[in-house]
């Protein structure tokens, strides 16, 4: 038996999608991609299919508290990540979680709607998580619509949202593709006033655990000691060849082909 060549454990603080399109499934998928061992510590369930989210319940702080003390204690976290948190009260248990991993990589996804449009959250979370956790994530990774609801900029462009975030965050990725280019721009913001393009072809249709599957194999990248530049552009790209392979099993959206068929 192998002990010597371990993966890389991340941390995952999300909810459970039960037509595994997002949430917890995602991570799992996009982290083994990466060549990562998942810990899926769930925050909330919800019922939602591949069209939308109809509801969602947030569990008890113990219970999440009790999943992440019992891995920590036995695994070495290399990252953690965020998605779906649904309550201010969950924000204020992260940061709880947080304080037993310090130097830890966090990437902050700010899970507010459903691809669908179904909200996963009051927008009061998504200010809990910008004035909150924001400070002690290494990355956010809102897209443009979650970027103007955290900016409180409901028409901001990407620049705009970044120069309202930036002070709360180390480093920003926002992510493109909700309009009608022919070419999606995704952006990085650092604080140190760099910033980085990544542009791609859009692609037909629209896909469910898009953001899901970016920010675990971001987390993965950083958990595997890439730096953030190009952790960043491995994320994306392999997103974007998750999204061209992507199928449809239901009656909405898409679902990203995270793994290839031989490891199905």
């Amino acid at each position: 038996m192998n002990r010597h060549n371990s993966r890389p454990v991340v941390l995952c603080l999300s909810g459970h999608d039960p037509s595994g399109g997002a949430g917890l499934q995602a991570d799992i998928e996009a982290l083994i991609a990466q060549g990562c061992h998942a810990a899926p510590t769930v925050t909330a369930l919800t019922v939602q299919d591949t069209v939308d989210v109809t509801d969602f319940r947030v569990l008890d702080r113990e219970w999440v508290l009790a999943q992440a003390h019992a891995v920590i204690a036995d695994l070495p976290i290399a990252a953690v990540k965020l998605g779906m948190l649904g309550s201010v009260e969950m924000v204020e248990t992260v940061l709880e979680i947080m304080q037993k991993l310090p130097g830890v990589p966090l990437v902050c996804d700010p899970v507010l709607r459903a691809g669908g449009g179904g909200t996963l959250g009051k927008d009061e979370v998504g200010y809990a998580m910008r004035e909150r956790l924001f400070p002690v994530a290494t990355i956010a990774t809102p897209n443009l619509p979650e970027a103007q609801i955290l900016a409180e900029l409901p028409n901001g462009t990407a620049d705009e949202c970044a120069e309202k975030l930036l002070p709360y965050v180390h480093n920003l990725l926002i992510t493109g593709g909700h309009g009608d280019e022919e070419e999606v721009v995704n952006r990085l913001y650092c604080r140190d006033g760099s910033q980085h393009s990544f542009s791609c072809a859009r692609l037909p249709g629209s896909y469910h655990g898009s953001g899901c599957t970016l920010a675990s194999a971001l987390s993965g990248r950083l958990a595997l000691g890439e730096n953030m530049v190009s952790a960043v552009k491995t994320a994306l790209d392999y997103t974007w060849r998750c999204l061209r392979d992507a199928e449809a099993p239901g009656h909405g959206q898409y679902i990203p082909r995270r793994l290839p068929l031989d490891a199905q």
